[in-house]
């Protein structure tokens, strides 16, 4: 395969830096160099270039869900995501009847293996082991107690995969859930009642991630920490922040960001209707009203978000008054790092993989590589 040299300001080891010549090989970064030396056949970009985005935490997109277990429906996420920069992603499920899920879990683990738009990297397990009284927008009959049992046959369903289970920590059978695959998968405390020592208790157990902190858990008191605050004493815990302006305060987006910069994975969360005109939509068995930038559920409970990660990192700037700088590890190198991918994606760095973005202005992706293959 021919060498392709992009040319332009450039995220190169935490810092924006112009006349950078990134060289992509065979799939992979064959050399990143600050350097007046410009091959002919460079592609001089007005943009930044930045690594791929990798989302944690992603439902769908383009009217389609990975629920649906459909092959045609998972490519349309895939692509439609990676329009907007995302080049890799944990599909993530939802509570749901064991049948469903198996045929969710099979269907993933099929469209890890083909190449269409973004990769999935990774599945994420959002529920049925949550606790029903911080379900959020997920279907209270289909959560259940943590199953041994049940969560190994899954595993069976996408073995290749690195896998982050979110579960409620308080529920009966967590502990015996956490010890049994703390080896194996990624445990994620979320939409959980456990308040400061329980979800601590999680993490001696082998708990290492919070999922979506702040929402569907218990908060950051003086008094009481709360669920958020276990996860921000925990320097070796990991968290998501949806960072769409709706689901947490932009005031709160900054301070935890600011707080936790080495632990913070900007996520997504985004549903179906992500991409789609405003109307009614399913997530499961619930209808989801979307009006403007909010999805929500008749009784006005917010269902996931509307988000691309593009979005999330303009939003992390001009929202949260965050330095670009400062946000883009953010959407690569620290989610890289939760979905055991740092050795090879979430850096503009040789041997990695060429996955790469370049962002206009207006933070949107104008053009987006998938291991070395320009998507868009």
């Amino acid at each position: 395969m021919a060498v392709k040299h992009l040319y332009g300001r450039a995220f190169v080891d935490g810092e924006i830096l112009d006349g950078v010549r990134v060289s992509l090989k065979d799939g992979v970064i064959a050399e990143v160099v600050q350097t007046a030396d410009v091959p002919a056949t460079a592609v001089r970009t007005q943009g930044l270039i930045v690594p791929g985005f990798i989302d944690c935490h992603i439902h769908g997109g383009d009217g389609a869900d990975f629920m649906d277990a459909d092959d045609a429906g998972i490519a349309r996420i895939l692509s439609f995501h990676a329009r907007h920069g995302t080049t890799a992603l944990a599909a993530t499920t939802l509570s749901a009847s064991p049948s469903d899920l198996r045929k969710a879990v099979a269907a993933i683990g099929r469209a890890a293996k083909a190449e269409t738009g973004g990769q999935i990297c990774a599945l994420h397990l959002e529920g049925p082991f949550i606790n029903p009284e911080r379900a959020g927008a997920q279907d209270r009959s289909s959560i259940r107690p943590p199953d041994v049992e049940e969560l190994g046959a899954l595993l069976g369903e996408a073995p290749e995969l690195p896998w982050i289970v979110t579960l409620a920590p308080e529920m009966p059978g967590a502990r015996a859930l956490i010890e049994r695959f703390r080896d194996r998968v990624k445990l994620a405390i979320g939409h959980t009642a456990a308040d400061y020592h329980a979800a601590m208790e999680g993490l001696s157990w082998g708990a290492s991630h919070f999922t979506h902190l702040f929402n569907a858990m218990t908060g950051l008191h003086h008094r009481e920490p709360g669920a958020v605050g276990a996860a921000m004493v925990s320097p070796e815990a990991t968290v998501e922040l949806i960072a769409d302006g709706l689901h947490v305060a932009p005031a709160v987006l900054h301070v935890a960001a600011r707080m936790m910069p080495d632990r913070v994975a900007l996520v997504s969360d985004a549903i179906r209707a992500c991409g789609r005109p405003d109307g009614v939509y399913k997530l499961y068995h619930h209808d989801v009203t979307v009006a403007g930038r909010e999805a929500r559920l008749a009784d006005g409970t917010l269902a996931g978000s509307l988000l691309t990660m593009c979005a999330a990192v303009r939003l992390m700037v001009e929202l949260a008054g965050l330095p670009l700088a400062s946000v883009i590890p953010l959407a690569t190198e620290v989610p890289a790092r939760i979905l055991g991918l740092a050795a090879r994606k979430g850096k503009l760095e040789r041997g990695y993989d060429a996955d790469v973005v370049v962002l206009d202005e207006e933070f949107r992706a104008e053009r987006v590589f998938v291991k070395g293959r320009e998507r868009f």
